[in-house]
Protein backbone atom coordinates (compact mmCIF):
# COMPACT_ATOMS: atom_id res chain seq x y z
CA UNK A 1 0.00 0.00 0.00
CA UNK A 2 1.27 3.72 -0.77
CA UNK A 3 1.03 6.98 1.69
CA UNK A 4 -2.74 7.59 -0.34
CA UNK A 5 -4.37 4.37 0.13
CA UNK A 6 -5.68 5.30 3.25
CA UNK A 7 -7.58 8.06 1.59
CA UNK A 8 -8.47 6.25 -1.34
CA UNK A 9 -10.16 3.62 1.13
CA UNK A 10 -11.99 6.00 2.98
CA UNK A 11 -13.24 7.59 0.16
CA UNK A 12 -14.46 4.71 -1.60
CA UNK A 13 -16.11 3.75 1.87
CA UNK A 14 -17.32 7.79 2.49
CA UNK A 15 -19.36 7.13 -0.32
CA UNK A 16 -20.96 3.81 0.27
CA UNK A 17 -22.03 5.10 3.52
CA UNK A 18 -23.64 7.82 1.89
CA UNK A 19 -25.75 5.93 -0.41
CA UNK A 20 -26.43 3.04 2.02
CA UNK A 21 -27.95 5.92 4.53
CA UNK A 22 -30.23 7.76 1.56
CA UNK A 23 -31.68 4.04 0.61
CA UNK A 24 -32.40 3.91 4.36
CA UNK A 25 -34.11 7.14 4.43
CA UNK A 26 -35.74 6.21 0.99
CA UNK A 27 -37.17 3.20 2.87
CA UNK A 28 -38.56 4.70 5.78
CA UNK A 29 -40.89 7.48 3.17
CA UNK A 30 -42.39 4.81 0.81
CA UNK A 31 -46.14 5.34 2.12
CA UNK A 32 -49.50 5.95 0.48
CA UNK A 33 -48.01 7.41 -2.74
CA UNK A 34 -46.12 4.29 -3.55
CA UNK A 35 -49.16 1.95 -3.21
CA UNK A 36 -50.79 4.75 -5.44
CA UNK A 37 -48.30 4.33 -8.20
CA UNK A 38 -48.57 0.36 -7.86
CA UNK A 39 -52.01 0.70 -8.50
CA UNK A 40 -52.01 2.98 -11.63
CA UNK A 41 -49.18 0.78 -13.36
CA UNK A 42 -50.92 -2.64 -11.96
CA UNK A 43 -54.04 -1.03 -13.69
CA UNK A 44 -52.11 0.07 -17.14
CA UNK A 45 -53.70 -1.38 -20.65
CA UNK A 46 -50.63 -0.41 -22.59
CA UNK A 47 -46.93 0.39 -21.70
CA UNK A 48 -45.16 2.00 -18.62
CA UNK A 49 -43.09 4.86 -20.84
CA UNK A 50 -40.11 5.58 -18.53
CA UNK A 51 -38.89 9.62 -19.23
CA UNK A 52 -35.72 11.11 -18.30
CA UNK A 53 -32.81 13.50 -19.33
CA UNK A 54 -29.22 12.79 -18.91
CA UNK A 55 -28.35 10.20 -16.24
CA UNK A 56 -31.86 10.13 -15.13
CA UNK A 57 -32.58 9.02 -19.25
CA UNK A 58 -29.83 6.65 -18.34
CA UNK A 59 -31.74 5.06 -14.85
CA UNK A 60 -35.08 4.81 -16.74
CA UNK A 61 -33.80 3.07 -19.35
CA UNK A 62 -32.63 0.19 -16.87
CA UNK A 63 -35.94 0.87 -14.67
CA UNK A 64 -37.93 0.11 -17.64
CA UNK A 65 -35.99 -2.93 -18.71
CA UNK A 66 -36.15 -4.05 -15.42
CA UNK A 67 -40.39 -3.81 -15.68
CA UNK A 68 -40.41 -5.38 -19.13
CA UNK A 69 -38.64 -8.36 -18.11
CA UNK A 70 -40.67 -8.57 -15.12
CA UNK A 71 -44.41 -9.11 -16.36
CA UNK A 72 -44.79 -5.10 -17.04
CA UNK A 73 -44.62 -4.04 -20.52
CA UNK A 74 -42.58 -1.13 -20.28
CA UNK A 75 -40.00 0.97 -22.62
CA UNK A 76 -38.04 4.55 -22.40
CA UNK A 77 -38.61 7.17 -24.65
CA UNK A 78 -35.77 10.30 -24.68
CA UNK A 79 -37.58 13.28 -23.79
CA UNK A 80 -35.76 15.45 -26.48
CA UNK A 81 -36.49 13.18 -29.33
CA UNK A 82 -40.08 12.76 -28.18
CA UNK A 83 -40.95 16.35 -28.92
CA UNK A 84 -39.53 15.35 -32.62
CA UNK A 85 -41.82 12.88 -33.42
CA UNK A 86 -41.55 10.00 -30.92
CA UNK A 87 -44.18 11.21 -28.69
CA UNK A 88 -46.45 9.13 -31.45
CA UNK A 89 -44.60 6.40 -29.96
CA UNK A 90 -47.03 6.96 -26.60
CA UNK A 91 -50.93 6.35 -26.62
CA UNK A 92 -53.72 6.70 -24.09
CA UNK A 93 -53.62 3.12 -22.58
CA UNK A 94 -50.43 3.82 -21.38
CA UNK A 95 -48.71 5.15 -18.13
CA UNK A 96 -45.42 7.35 -17.93
CA UNK A 97 -43.24 7.67 -15.54
CA UNK A 98 -41.15 10.90 -15.26
CA UNK A 99 -37.79 11.15 -13.94
CA UNK A 100 -35.94 14.48 -12.81
CA UNK A 101 -34.22 15.03 -9.70
CA UNK A 102 -34.35 18.39 -9.66
CA UNK A 103 -38.45 18.27 -11.09
CA UNK A 104 -37.13 21.08 -13.13
CA UNK A 105 -35.77 19.22 -16.54
CA UNK A 106 -37.03 21.80 -19.18
CA UNK A 107 -37.15 18.77 -21.86
CA UNK A 108 -39.41 16.32 -19.46
CA UNK A 109 -41.73 19.31 -18.66
CA UNK A 110 -42.09 20.59 -22.05
CA UNK A 111 -43.82 17.28 -23.12
CA UNK A 112 -45.64 16.44 -19.62
CA UNK A 113 -48.97 18.79 -20.67
CA UNK A 114 -49.24 16.71 -24.09
CA UNK A 115 -49.23 13.80 -22.42
CA UNK A 116 -51.95 14.71 -20.04
CA UNK A 117 -54.26 16.25 -22.71
CA UNK A 118 -54.17 12.49 -23.45
CA UNK A 119 -55.37 11.45 -20.34
CA UNK A 120 -52.25 9.62 -19.60
CA UNK A 121 -51.85 9.33 -15.82
CA UNK A 122 -47.82 10.67 -14.89
CA UNK A 123 -46.31 9.51 -12.17
CA UNK A 124 -42.97 12.04 -11.32
CA UNK A 125 -40.06 10.73 -9.37
CA UNK A 126 -37.77 13.86 -8.04
CA UNK A 127 -35.59 15.24 -4.95
CA UNK A 128 -38.00 18.02 -4.85
CA UNK A 129 -41.56 17.56 -3.67
CA UNK A 130 -42.34 21.21 -4.38
CA UNK A 131 -40.90 21.19 -7.77
CA UNK A 132 -43.08 22.09 -10.98
CA UNK A 133 -42.71 18.28 -12.32
CA UNK A 134 -44.14 17.17 -8.81
CA UNK A 135 -46.95 19.40 -8.31
CA UNK A 136 -48.21 18.98 -12.01
CA UNK A 137 -47.69 14.77 -12.09
CA UNK A 138 -51.12 12.16 -11.06
CA UNK A 139 -48.22 10.49 -8.56
CA UNK A 140 -45.13 11.79 -7.13
CA UNK A 141 -42.22 9.63 -5.58
CA UNK A 142 -39.71 11.57 -3.86
CA UNK A 143 -36.23 10.61 -3.52
CA UNK A 144 -35.02 13.60 -1.63
CA UNK A 145 -33.24 11.76 0.94
CA UNK A 146 -30.17 13.56 1.09
CA UNK A 147 -26.79 14.85 -0.09
CA UNK A 148 -25.00 13.19 -2.98
CA UNK A 149 -22.12 11.43 -2.49
CA UNK A 150 -20.08 13.32 -4.85
CA UNK A 151 -18.46 15.97 -2.90
CA UNK A 152 -19.05 18.61 -5.17
CA UNK A 153 -22.98 17.82 -4.78
CA UNK A 154 -22.99 18.22 -8.16
CA UNK A 155 -22.45 14.99 -10.01
CA UNK A 156 -25.79 12.57 -9.51
CA UNK A 157 -24.90 9.91 -7.22
CA UNK A 158 -27.20 9.18 -4.43
CA UNK A 159 -30.03 10.69 -6.24
CA UNK A 160 -29.40 8.20 -9.30
CA UNK A 161 -28.73 5.46 -6.95
CA UNK A 162 -32.03 5.80 -4.91
CA UNK A 163 -34.29 6.59 -8.17
CA UNK A 164 -33.13 3.00 -9.53
CA UNK A 165 -34.07 1.07 -5.85
CA UNK A 166 -37.03 2.83 -6.36
CA UNK A 167 -37.95 1.46 -9.60
CA UNK A 168 -37.02 -1.84 -8.42
CA UNK A 169 -38.83 -1.54 -5.79
CA UNK A 170 -41.98 -0.74 -8.08
CA UNK A 171 -40.94 -4.08 -10.75
CA UNK A 172 -40.78 -5.99 -7.81
CA UNK A 173 -44.09 -5.29 -6.09
CA UNK A 174 -45.62 -5.41 -9.43
CA UNK A 175 -44.15 -8.75 -9.85
CA UNK A 176 -45.20 -10.40 -6.89
CA UNK A 177 -49.37 -8.29 -7.27
CA UNK A 178 -49.48 -9.83 -10.94
CA UNK A 179 -47.94 -13.50 -9.65
CA UNK A 180 -45.38 -13.66 -12.13
CA UNK A 181 -43.58 -16.98 -12.32
CA UNK A 182 -40.23 -18.37 -12.98
CA UNK A 183 -41.52 -19.81 -16.15
CA UNK A 184 -42.70 -16.31 -17.08
CA UNK A 185 -39.24 -15.05 -16.26
CA UNK A 186 -37.91 -17.67 -19.02
CA UNK A 187 -40.32 -16.79 -21.62
CA UNK A 188 -38.91 -13.32 -21.72
CA UNK A 189 -35.46 -14.87 -21.29
CA UNK A 190 -35.26 -17.47 -23.88
CA UNK A 191 -31.42 -17.03 -23.98
CA UNK A 192 -30.43 -17.03 -20.41
CA UNK A 193 -29.50 -20.08 -18.20
CA UNK A 194 -32.88 -19.88 -16.26
CA UNK A 195 -35.07 -19.55 -19.99
CA UNK A 196 -32.94 -22.72 -21.48
CA UNK A 197 -33.17 -24.39 -18.01
CA UNK A 198 -37.55 -23.48 -17.54
CA UNK A 199 -38.59 -23.61 -21.52
CA UNK A 200 -36.38 -26.76 -23.08
CA UNK A 201 -37.73 -29.80 -23.06
CA UNK A 202 -36.20 -33.19 -23.49
CA UNK A 203 -37.86 -33.40 -27.07
CA UNK A 204 -35.95 -29.79 -27.97
CA UNK A 205 -32.69 -32.18 -27.09
CA UNK A 206 -32.94 -36.42 -27.73
CA UNK A 207 -31.74 -38.00 -30.42
CA UNK A 208 -35.06 -39.25 -32.82
CA UNK A 209 -35.29 -42.25 -35.20
CA UNK A 210 -32.53 -43.31 -36.79
CA UNK A 211 -29.87 -40.97 -34.50
CA UNK A 212 -31.77 -43.25 -31.35
CA UNK A 213 -29.18 -46.30 -31.06
CA UNK A 214 -31.37 -49.84 -30.28
CA UNK A 215 -30.95 -53.64 -31.02
CA UNK A 216 -33.65 -56.48 -30.23
CA UNK A 217 -33.61 -58.92 -27.89
CA UNK A 218 -31.16 -61.85 -28.67
CA UNK A 219 -28.58 -59.61 -30.39
CA UNK A 220 -25.12 -60.96 -29.02
CA UNK A 221 -22.75 -58.42 -27.14
CA UNK A 222 -20.18 -57.52 -30.54
CA UNK A 223 -22.96 -56.68 -32.97
CA UNK A 224 -24.43 -54.43 -29.68
CA UNK A 225 -21.11 -52.91 -29.99
CA UNK A 226 -21.06 -51.87 -33.21
CA UNK A 227 -24.53 -50.24 -32.76
CA UNK A 228 -23.10 -48.33 -30.00
CA UNK A 229 -20.35 -47.09 -31.58
CA UNK A 230 -22.32 -46.18 -34.80
CA UNK A 231 -24.55 -43.89 -32.39
CA UNK A 232 -21.97 -42.12 -30.24
CA UNK A 233 -23.75 -42.26 -27.04
CA UNK A 234 -22.21 -44.55 -25.39
CA UNK A 235 -25.02 -46.91 -24.76
CA UNK A 236 -27.48 -48.79 -26.67
CA UNK A 237 -31.35 -49.58 -25.98
CA UNK A 238 -32.27 -53.29 -26.10
CA UNK A 239 -35.65 -53.50 -27.60
CA UNK A 240 -38.79 -56.01 -28.86
CA UNK A 241 -40.54 -55.97 -32.02
CA UNK A 242 -42.77 -53.44 -30.55
CA UNK A 243 -40.17 -50.75 -29.31
CA UNK A 244 -40.86 -52.19 -25.74
CA UNK A 245 -37.80 -51.65 -23.73
CA UNK A 246 -36.36 -54.50 -22.31
CA UNK A 247 -32.93 -53.21 -21.03
CA UNK A 248 -29.77 -50.72 -21.83
CA UNK A 249 -26.25 -51.64 -22.52
CA UNK A 250 -23.60 -49.15 -21.48
CA UNK A 251 -20.24 -48.63 -21.32
CA UNK A 252 -19.77 -49.37 -17.88
CA UNK A 253 -21.85 -52.97 -18.99
CA UNK A 254 -18.99 -53.75 -21.40
CA UNK A 255 -16.04 -53.06 -18.84
CA UNK A 256 -18.30 -55.90 -16.55
CA UNK A 257 -18.63 -57.51 -19.64
CA UNK A 258 -14.75 -57.65 -19.81
CA UNK A 259 -14.36 -58.47 -16.20
CA UNK A 260 -16.38 -61.37 -16.90
CA UNK A 261 -14.68 -62.86 -19.48
CA UNK A 262 -17.78 -62.81 -21.54
CA UNK A 263 -17.90 -64.48 -24.86
CA UNK A 264 -18.89 -61.22 -27.25
CA UNK A 265 -20.03 -63.28 -29.89
CA UNK A 266 -21.75 -65.74 -28.46
CA UNK A 267 -23.32 -63.80 -25.30
CA UNK A 268 -26.88 -62.28 -25.66
CA UNK A 269 -27.15 -58.77 -24.74
CA UNK A 270 -29.49 -58.91 -22.30
CA UNK A 271 -27.35 -61.48 -20.24
CA UNK A 272 -24.74 -58.52 -19.39
CA UNK A 273 -27.41 -55.61 -19.55
CA UNK A 274 -28.55 -53.21 -17.02
CA UNK A 275 -32.58 -54.70 -16.35
CA UNK A 276 -34.81 -51.84 -15.83
CA UNK A 277 -33.55 -49.02 -16.93
CA UNK A 278 -34.00 -45.38 -15.50
CA UNK A 279 -36.01 -43.56 -18.76
CA UNK A 280 -37.65 -40.30 -18.90
CA UNK A 281 -40.59 -38.93 -21.17
CA UNK A 282 -39.89 -36.96 -24.14
CA UNK A 283 -42.51 -34.33 -22.62
CA UNK A 284 -40.28 -32.92 -19.52
CA UNK A 285 -37.97 -30.64 -18.97
CA UNK A 286 -34.23 -30.83 -20.21
CA UNK A 287 -33.18 -30.04 -16.42
CA UNK A 288 -34.80 -32.95 -14.83
CA UNK A 289 -32.48 -35.32 -17.37
CA UNK A 290 -29.73 -33.33 -15.43
CA UNK A 291 -31.57 -34.39 -12.25
CA UNK A 292 -32.26 -38.04 -13.00
CA UNK A 293 -28.29 -38.23 -14.47
CA UNK A 294 -26.99 -36.29 -11.23
CA UNK A 295 -28.82 -38.57 -8.90
CA UNK A 296 -28.35 -41.84 -10.44
CA UNK A 297 -24.81 -41.31 -11.32
CA UNK A 298 -25.29 -41.53 -15.26
CA UNK A 299 -24.25 -40.15 -18.67
CA UNK A 300 -27.18 -41.46 -20.77
CA UNK A 301 -30.95 -41.57 -20.76
CA UNK A 302 -33.46 -43.46 -22.99
CA UNK A 303 -36.79 -41.84 -23.59
CA UNK A 304 -40.11 -43.62 -23.43
CA UNK A 305 -43.53 -42.52 -24.37
CA UNK A 306 -46.61 -44.90 -24.13
CA UNK A 307 -43.89 -47.04 -22.85
CA UNK A 308 -41.91 -47.28 -26.71
CA UNK A 309 -38.53 -46.06 -27.09
CA UNK A 310 -38.64 -42.45 -28.41
CA UNK A 311 -35.49 -41.11 -28.18
CA UNK A 312 -31.83 -40.88 -26.38
CA UNK A 313 -29.82 -38.18 -24.95
CA UNK A 314 -26.93 -38.22 -23.32
CA UNK A 315 -24.77 -35.36 -20.72
CA UNK A 316 -23.51 -33.85 -23.90
CA UNK A 317 -26.34 -32.67 -25.27
CA UNK A 318 -27.67 -31.35 -21.63
CA UNK A 319 -23.93 -29.47 -21.81
CA UNK A 320 -24.24 -28.01 -25.57
CA UNK A 321 -27.66 -26.68 -25.12
CA UNK A 322 -26.42 -24.93 -21.51
CA UNK A 323 -28.89 -26.57 -19.41
CA UNK A 324 -26.21 -27.27 -17.17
Amino acid sequence: MNNQSPDILNIAKQVVRTESSALDKLQAQIGEEFINATEILLNCKGHVVVIGMGKSGHIGNKISATLASTGTPAFSVHPGEASHGDLGMITKNDVTICISNSGETEEVLNIIPIIKRMGISTIAITGNPKSTMAKIADVHLSIAVGEEACPLGLAPTTSTTTTLVLGDALAVTLLKLRGFTEEDFARSHPAGTLGKKLLLRIEDLMKKGDEVPKVMLGTNIQEALFEITKKGLGMTAIVDEEDIVHGIFTDGDLRRAFDNNLDLKNTQIETAATINPITINSNQLAVSAAQLMEKHNVHGLLVIDNNKLVGALNIHDLLKAGVV
